[in-house]
């Protein structure tokens, strides 16, 4: 999405013949006065703020790169981008420096919902407008929420596996999970397991990774060793999916189940590729949101009106679509 060009018209007053003189004594009162507009005063850029989560994961990289990308089409703002590194204590002392520095507008992608709504609602409070980025929090203390719909995203997600698995007897399915307490996390399970759990007689063993890819190559290896049979690997994000799919691969056992993320970015290292290149057999389309969220900070700061939610739609990409969409969400 590309924001407007937002134009400032600076008005100038004319004073206009003898208006704001006194009238000459003895001529009888004086003519009120025109009302006179001061100067305007010359106003530096609009700070705009990013509380990221976590830039350790690719997908907030990108959502970062994006930003930065983006930022150039609005050359009377500036971009401040701050790394919470996965702490809901760094992420909420960052906030409230951005609130003492007075920014325009925030966008936070909150690492977890219940600690960061507080922190989010001061900002709002102090006149700082706030896009939540693809992460809600408890209560909408926000100008505007930007995101996807993750239940959705599972339901394809549990669809696909189940679909895959039909006729598999006693399959067995691990499914690596997110942060905890994060609503992507909670959202992406409860909708993959409305399908999933519909199987006869299946087994979904679940584990933590935390969205990292070298934490789910660990928990995966433990798997594999307390389980002779998995079918398949359902991980709440590519990375997690790929680090699932390089223990199988140690251990020699990627033949025998299939892999599914979340995310499908682009470039080389994207989830996309891998759908190629035959590490993941399916990934769904998490769109970043980046440029939109931005887009919409960018009106807020202005004082311009914005929808108070925004939802993205998602995608299943297999190797039949993968190229396209590819060459359609690589970031350069």
């Amino acid at each position: 999405m590309r924001g407007p060009n937002f134009l400032i018209v600076v008005g100038v007053s004319v004073l206009l013949g003898a208006c704001g003189r006194p009238a000459p004594s003895g001529t009888g009162p004086a003519s009120p006065q025109a009302p006179v507009t001061p100067p305007a005063k010359p106003q530096g850029k609009l700070k705009i703020a990013f509380s990221q989560c976590n830039s350790a994961e690719p997908y907030r990289t990108t959502q970062n790169n994006i930003m930065k990308k983006e930022i150039q089409k609005y050359p009377d703002c500036d971009l401040i981008i701050h790394d919470a590194l996965q702490s809901n204590a760094k992420q909420i002392e960052q906030i409230d420096n951005l609130i003492l520095q007075g920014v325009n507008a925030l966008i936070v992608a909150p690492n977890e919902a219940a600690p960061l709504t507080p922190v989010v609602k001061r900002a709002k409070e102090a006149g700082i407008k706030v896009v939540c980025l693809e992460r809600n929090l408890l209560e909408p203390v926000y100008d505007v929420f930007v995101g996807a719909d993750n239940v959705t995203i599972g339901e394809m997600a549990g669809q696909f596996v189940a679909e895959r698995l039909q006729g598999v007897e006693n399959p067995v399915v691990i499914e690596m999970k997110g942060l905890l307490g994060t609503k992507p996390q909670d959202e992406r399970h409860d909708g993959a397991r409305k399908h999933i759990d519909q199987l006869p007689n299946v087994q979904v063993i679940e584990d933590v990774a935390n969205w990292l890819q070298d934490e789910a190559q660990k928990r995966m290896e433990t798997l594999l060793q307390a389980h002779q049979k998995i079918d398949a690997v359902y991980a709440h994000n590519d990375p997690m999916a790929v680090g699932c799919f390089l223990a199988a691969k140690n251990a020699g056992r990627e033949k025998e189940t299939f892999f599914v993320g979340v995310d499908a970015l682009g470039g080389p290292a994207g989830g996309i590729k891998k759908v190629l290149d035959g590490v993941l057999e399916c990934t769904f389309y998490y769109p970043t949101c980046a440029a939109e969220g931005l887009e919409c900070a960018v009106k807020l700061a202005h004082g311009e009106p914005v929808e108070k939610e925004i939802i993205l739609k998602p995608a299943r990409i297999t190797k039949e679509n993968a190229q396209e969409w590819y060459q359609k969400v690589t970031v350069e």
